[in-house]
């Protein structure tokens, strides 16, 4: 196997993991900038009040995303398995 394609295996893991985690990175971020508007906006200043809207936009793009990120890992992995014996030999 060579350093190349050891690159571009991880290159390609990279990318796969970049595309599952920004949809929920970017939920949590629109989210939390949300609830701050809307603490300093109120002058609530309360530590875990942005918990639970997180958690419950989190929970809806898993539900609206989650088959795509589903399909995305699994041909992700399922490339990776069937590249096996030509990676060996």
């Amino acid at each position: 196997m060579s350093p190349e394609l050891v690159l571009t295996i991880g290159k390609q893991a990279l990318n796969v993991t970049v595309l599952l985690s920004a949809p929920l990175l970017l939920t949590a971020l629109v989210v939390g900038l949300v609830v701050s508007l809307f603490q300093a906006a109120s002058q609530v200043n309360e530590m875990t009040l942005s918990f639970i809207p997180k958690l419950l936009g989190l929970v809806a793009v898993i539900y609206i995303a989650g088959p795509w990120m589903l399909t995305l890992i699994t041909g992700f992995a399922r490339r990776l398995f069937e590249s096996i014996p030509g990676l060996i030999g």
